[in-house]
């Protein structure tokens, strides 16, 4: 070992231990970590001797039931056996309550006191134009929390009986609905609050005790939530529509986060959330923290088979703090409702920073420079278009021509570019004949020298597409993301968000039917037709057109439109629309380009501008400046080397 080896060594070790003091833990920190890892172990000792203790009541009960006829004395002594002083909250109605706004059918379940079924009036299911879209029914979804009881007792809300409360009306004018948990002492009982706006898709949900302490344990400040639902399949294309469907989270910091789409997923999350999100291609259950949020969760996502009826299943279960004496509700929201983007985003309105909801990142419209090329673009634009009252594919074609307007001079400028070295291509032929491959620095230099004088630059096609990349990709994001295009129709094509088949079949045929999901998209194969054209033509018009080394690009180019086939063949019929307009529109340019920027004319510009350099001070730019020193030090390193060389031989 050398001596700067020994002093990297040391650094390093310098290095990691600073780093180990800088971030151990304070001894108050250490004092509050242990207290809760005690807290803990309390609580998971109590639970083990309430189940042994409630296992052993069970029995007995079981034991009686087998019985003759109970009498009501006995029915509850059972009752208090099973339940101790939640023994009122055994048995109740099962009549359902139902709740109706301008955008809901609300449905709540007395068994568990909870949200059961919800209806979103404005919207169907594909295939049915009569019934409200259900964004889950009560056999979909799963919401219950774990109550400790003071006889050391655990029981769950799913299998109590709360007693709804007469419905009352806040100075807001939202509906309030309460189911109340009572108990055998009168003045403690604990109540599900739930407000429900008339026009609004949030609704909220409150957990209110009451003087609770004397009948839950002693040491209980917080819930156990397990929170399960599958989601129904909604739109026509499943697979489509599974891409889109995924558990969502976001932490107290801001910080968003997802399971797997694709594939079975689950994530232990110590750090505390703010909301969950069930999220569909188009619609979402979101559970919204109000208060300090979900602690130690477990996501879990699970696919669900082709023939189920669902897409997804997804399992939280969580911590949420609680407060049994009342004074501080453990408050909740509800977003039940679509994923459109003003309506998500509008709840940040007039809102500080950090405590924004960040809902409309439930609307994916890609990477960060594509989804602001979408908000302060493209989204604007639609908004415009739609204020109109055309038809959406109507819509869709004067977004096309805007587009095409903005990315024009771009669109030019390359095709400028190609023109110029297509006219320059027999010289630099000419220059290719005359340096030989081992002169490659002087054939590199000729040809820069050529490209200067001719105002033509290599990088010049190539800079102009990088910009129109990003407004391609920001329209990729977005048609497939618009619930604007769900349900529209425009010619054969009876949704636009989702694939127009012209053909489509049932029976199972290998390769084929995984291949196109046994149906076959009328404007996918328009759009697949005309990217085959625009690339015949943008190759013929390629300064390579005629080299035979390029013969392998010219076939790639060619397999492209049919890869972007099999790709685009379950999307959306909106966006396999706007792609065959927007390449009939380059198609046309290009025909014009190659009309006004022929090769003549492209050698008698740049010979103008030869002349015209000659008559001028020498100005290059910045690039061939540097390409062009680059060059003249590779040839004196070459000639130093030769030097050296003939020296050493003379030696």
């Amino acid at each position: 070992m050398d001596k700067n080896t020994g002093i990297g060594l040391v650094l390093i070790a310098a290095i990691l231990i600073g780093f180990s003091l800088f971030n151990r833990p304070s001894e108050e920190e250490l004092a509050r970590r242990q207290h809760v890892q005690d807290s803990i172990a309390l609580v998971n000792r109590q639970k083990a001797e309430a189940m042994a203790q409630q296992s052993a009541v069970n029995d007995s009960l079981r034991a009686l039931a087998a019985q003759d006829t109970l009498s009501v004395e006995e029915i509850e002594a059972q009752h208090r056996a099973q339940f101790g002083a939640l023994a009122p909250a055994a048995q109740g109605s099962d009549e359902q309550q139902v709740i109706e706004t301008k955008l809901f059918r609300l449905t709540f379940s007395p068994k568990g006191g909870m949200l059961s079924k919800a209806e979103l009036k404005n919207y169907k299911t594909y295939g049915d134009s009569i019934n409200p879209l259900v964004l889950f029914a009560e056999k979909d979804k799963k919401q219950t929390f774990t109550l400790v009881t003071a006889e050391n007792r655990i029981l769950s809300t799913e299998n109590l009986y709360f007693k709804p409360q007469p419905v009352t009306t806040d100075t807001a004018g939202n509906q309030v609905v309460t189911f109340r948990l009572e108990t055998v002492y009168p003045e403690s009982y604990l109540d599900f609050v739930y407000t429900i706006p008339d026009s609004n898709y949030m609704i909220g949900f409150d957990i209110r005790a009451h003087k609770m302490q004397n009948v839950l344990a002693g040491n209980v400040n917080g819930l156990e939530m397990l929170w399960e639902q599958q989601i129904p399949q909604q739109e026509r294309g499943r697979r489509f529509e599974e891409r889109y469907a995924q558990l969502q989270y976001m932490f107290t910091n801001r910080d968003i986060e997802k399971l797997s789409e694709s594939k079975a997923d689950r994530e232990k999350v110590t750090g505390k959330l703010r909301w969950i999100a069930y999220k569909d291609q188009f619609f979402s259950t979101v559970l919204i923290a109000r208060g300090e949020g979900f602690e130690t969760t477990v996501l879990e996502s699970e696919p669900l088979g082709k023939y189920t009826g669902y897409i997804k299943h997804y399992t939280t279960n969580t911590t949420l703090a609680f407060d049994p004496t009342g004074n501080a509700p453990t408050a909740f929201s509800w977003y039940l409702g679509p994923n459109h983007y003003h309506t998500l985003n509008a709840y940040d309105e007039g809102v500080q920073k950090y405590d924004r909801l960040r809902l409309r990142e439930l609307v994916p419209l890609g990477w960060e420079i594509v989804a602001w090329i979408n908000r302060i673009l493209v989204i604007p634009m639609f908004d415009l278009f739609k204020r109109w009252g055309l038809n959406m594919g109507i819509i869709i074609l004067l977004m096309t021509i805007v587009i095409k307007l903005i990315i024009f001079p771009f669109t030019f400028k390359s095709y400028k570019s190609a023109a110029k070295m297509r006219a320059l291509k027999p010289q630099v032929d000419e220059i290719n004949e005359k340096y030989p491959p081992e002169k490659m620095a002087e054939r590199q230099q000729a040809t820069m020298a050529l490209y200067s004088q001719a105002g033509a630059s290599p990088m010049a096609g190539c800079l102009p597409m990088l910009f129109q990349f990003p407004v391609v990709m920001a329209m990729f994001w977005f048609f497939p993301t618009a619930i604007e295009l769900r349900g529209e129709s425009f010619l054969w094509a009876d949704d636009l968000s989702t694939y127009d088949a012209i053909l489509s079949w049932d029976k199972y045929i290998p390769v084929i039917s995984w291949a196109f999901n046994n149906h076959l998209s009328l404007f996918c194969i328009l759009f697949t037709v005309t990217n085959f054209g625009y690339t015949y033509i943008t190759m013929q018009t390629q300064a390579t057109a005629n080299d035979p080394s390029a013969k392998m690009m010219r076939w790639m180019m060619y397999l492209m439109p049919l890869m972007f086939f099999f790709m685009f063949n379950d999307y959306a019929a909106g966006l396999s629309y706007y792609y065959f307009l927007s390449l009939l529109i380059s198609i046309l340019q290009t025909m014009i380009f190659r009309w006004t920027l022929n090769d003549k004319r492209m050698l008698e510009e740049m010979e103008r501008a030869k002349a015209k350099k000659k008559n001028a001070p020498k100005k290059k730019s910045g690039f061939m400046a540097r390409l062009e020193a680059m060059q003249k030090e590779q040839q004196a390193r070459m000639r130093e080397q030769i030097k050296e060389q003939a020296k050493k031989q003379y030696r």
